[in-house]
């Protein structure tokens, strides 16, 4: 089956649960790729503070640990949860360890880089925190790279609310 929207994957989340995207159905969904031993990983509190300000207008941040950039996320699944807890507040779904990049990249991020390439149309995440916006009928409208604070996304995610 060929998919055609973000609702057609599903993946495991840091609690080891099956979650089909499906579940965000009609949703403004963004999707970040994190880790807790990052220079970026401070965004953990602009992700939380964007989640808190929209979620009741339809918005939900998915995160997904990853640790392919740099070993930054040694973590098991339930330390990051509990890092992510205790140092950010993280109350937004957070997933287990997933591969962005190579041969075991996960197939929501293959979908996801395929419809929002990077710059100079390169498919490959860059680094951690690399942020996927998805509009409430599951099609991916942009990417905003690492170095893309939380608040830069605003305007665009009020355009989608």
């Amino acid at each position: 089956m060929l998919a055609s929207t973000f609702y057609d994957f599903s993946a495991t989340s840091i609690g080891g649960q099956n979650i089909s995207m499906s579940d965000y159905a009609g949703k403004v969904v963004v999707v970040v790729n994190t880790a807790s031993k990052c220079g970026f990983t401070p965004q953990y509190a602009g992700l939380e503070e964007l989640y808190k300000k929209y979620k009741d207008r339809g918005l939900v941040i998915l995160g997904f640990p990853c640790d392919q950039f740099g070993h930054q996320e040694p973590a098991e699944n339930s330390d990051i949860q509990s890092f992510c807890k205790l140092n950010y507040g993280v109350s937004f779904p957070m997933f287990g360890k997933t591969s962005v990049n190579g041969s075991e990249t996960h197939p929501l991020y293959a979908y996801l880089k395929k419809e929002a390439p990077g710059f100079l149309g390169t498919s490959a995440i860059k680094w951690n925190f690399t942020k996927f916006l998805v509009d409430r009928k599951g099609h991916v409208v942009k990417r905003f790279a690492s170095k893309d604070e939380p608040s830069e996304m605003v305007k665009d995610i009020e355009s989608l609310l």
